[in-house]
């Protein structure tokens, strides 16, 4: 990884190029955000940079997290994350990293918590086929089917698909291409759709495909 920022999504929409043809786009607010920390291989036993992003009022920080924005004289952030980048040595604690980092065209991942949608069965969940809904059937179209085994092993196997919670997990999308950028007001729009609802915090960094 050479570079990344915290964003927020903050919707989807369409541009035009040049050609009049519509590139769907998913619009982030990239930063600024500010260095809170500096990790060293010497102290920390690796090389990375943490960032805050989105100010939050100073009563709502707790002491230990009052003294950790005080030394790097940063303002309280409401999300912090790291970055391993393969070279910090041009990052500082207390600098601001904004969208100007990347450029457009450039070939970007983004990394974020999808959508929660609940309890769902396996068609939804894992795109499972359904019975015939014809006679005979019964009420059982949607279920899942037989899971067990005979005597032997007795059990089920971890793992197995089967209805459960759907969304609300970690979620990278890849080989992502940024499209336009407006460095007046930090906003990176984005080719192609992101994970996560709208206002949710997504993390965007160089594509590891690249």
């Amino acid at each position: 990884m050479q570079k990344g920022i915290i964003g927020k999504k903050v919707g989807m929409t369409q541009i035009f190029d040049e050609k009049g043809n519509v590139i769907p786009v998913t619009v982030v607010q990239a930063g600024p955000c500010a260095i809170s920390q500096k990790k060293t291989v010497e102290n920390d036993g690796y090389a990375a940079i943490q960032m805050g992003y989105g100010d939050l009022k100073p009563h709502k920080v707790t002491k230990p997290m009052k003294g950790h924005f005080a030394k790097a004289d940063v303002a309280p952030k409401r999300t912090l994350r790291e970055f391993r980048l393969e070279n910090t040595e041009a990052y500082n604690v207390g600098d601001l990293v904004k969208a100007d980092i990347f450029a457009v065209g450039e070939k970007i991942d983004v990394t974020g918590t999808s959508k929660g949608k609940g309890y769902a069965g396996v068609i939804k969940r894992w795109n499972f086929q359904r019975l015939k809904e014809s006679h005979g059937t019964g009420p059982v179209a949607r279920h899942g089917g037989s899971n067990g085994c005979c005597s032997d092993p007795s059990r089920v196997f971890p793992g197995l698909k089967m209805a459960g919670h759907l969304g609300a997990e970690k979620v990278t999308v890849q080989n992502l291409t940024v499209a336009k950028i407006d460095v007046e007001n930090n906003l990176i729009a984005i080719k192609g759709a992101v994970p996560g609802p709208n206002g949710g915090i997504v993390i965007i960094h160089d594509s590891v495909k690249a």
